[in-house]
């Protein structure tokens, strides 16, 4: 058991019947009453965001998370499917349990979380920078880049990401998962 005082960004936390994992949180202090300490949680079954408050130094209910490397095999229409790296053991997950599924492509590395209290999969993570090729984008205009002008681009697996005008079709770029945004061109 912990308390308020132990949660931290990331923390997965059971609540009721339910897992939620730390999206945010805060502490609100006021003069004449206990301090208060709210989170905004965010369900690992179906992906739902809530808000939740707490007393200052109420008890919380942390649960042991285990990450093991995986790999993305392949996705149909019931779910996405991932390898454990170390048992060859294949796990089907919802998309709901998937963080961001538009960056997916085979054979991705990832991450996937396990419930070390009943061994269950929760969800399943990217690393936090990833490589991707451009399929397709516009052509850049050249001498237009006296500010910092962006254009959308399609990458393998179908997903859209912002990147500067030099960028072109078939150049590969670093996309960070946490945000999607563009981080650097990759020389192959």
């Amino acid at each position: 058991m912990a308390t308020t005082a132990d949660i931290r960004m990331g923390l997965t936390i059971k609540l009721g019947d339910e897992l939620y994992q730390v999206v945010d949180f805060g502490q609100n202090k006021t003069a004449r009453a206990a301090a208060k300490v709210w989170a905004k949680l965010k369900s690992v079954e179906t992906g739902k965001t809530i808000e939740h408050t707490w007393n200052s130094g109420d008890t919380i209910y942390p649960v042991r998370i285990e990450k093991k490397p995986c790999q993305f095999l392949y996705k149909d229409d019931t779910a996405y499917y991932f390898m454990d790296n170390t048992t060859y053991e294949q796990i089907a997950l919802n998309e709901a349990q998937v963080d961001r599924p538009e960056f997916y492509k085979e054979g991705q590395e990832c991450f996937i979380l396990i419930n070390t209290e009943n061994d269950q999969p929760i969800s399943v993570e990217l690393p936090d920078k990833i490589v991707l090729r451009v399929t397709y984008t516009e052509p850049g205009l050249k001498g237009d880049t006296a500010t910092r002008a962006m254009k959308p681009a399609t990458v393998e697996t179908g997903a859209t990401v912002m990147v500067p005008l030099f960028v072109d079709n078939d150049e590969l770029i670093r996309v960070d998962t946490r945000t999607g945004e563009y981080v650097e061109r990759v020389k192959a």
